[in-house]
């Protein structure tokens, strides 16, 4: 069911994943019991609304629409490529009565390694600012005229 959310989905988020818990995977021994389920920093990102989703058996980037324009829509579980200024990164699509149609992109498939929420939400929130940050390409190195080659040819005693 496509949906568009005109303010903030994260509500909506929260409340889909809680009742998910509750049904789906409240008997799945994959919980860390430090951790429940948030919604984190949900922004506008190109119309869109692009968050974290912080549960106590995943961690997953979020991307909920935000207008019928620029939404592409890829059906339940099928995969498409999301440019980021940080690169190209696959999300999933997903519906869910409580938010309509979305796509996940997995941080962390087990969250054991995070000893409190603080800790998970901090990860999150990095996890957001990286994929919005533009890469950064190594400047080139300038050989000087003295130094000498390090070529593949002159290793092998060729000409370089």
């Amino acid at each position: 069911m496509f949906r568009i959310h005109a303010a903030s989905p994260a509500d909506a988020v929260e409340e889909a994943y809680f009742r998910i818990y509750r049904e789906r995977m409240a008997n799945v021994p994959v919980h860390n019991p430090a951790l429940s389920t948030e919604a984190v920093d949900f922004q506008r990102w190109q119309g869109h609304w692009l968050g974290v989703l912080v549960t106590s058996w995943h961690m997953s980037v979020l991307l909920v629409p935000g207008q019928e324009a620029g939404w592409e829509s890829v059906g339940d579980n099928q995969r498409r490529f999301v440019r980021f200024p940080a690169g190209d990164f696959a999300f999933l699509g997903s519906d869910e009565p409580e938010i309509g149609e979305f796509q996940s992109c997995a941080l962390f498939a087990g969250m054991g390694q995070f000893a409190s929420q603080s800790d998970a939400v901090l990860a999150a929130r990095a996890s957001l600012m990286a994929l919005l940050k533009p890469k950064v390409e190594p400047a080139p190195v300038e050989k000087k005229a003295d130094e000498p080659s390090l070529s593949r040819r002159r290793l092998l005693g060729l000409r370089g």
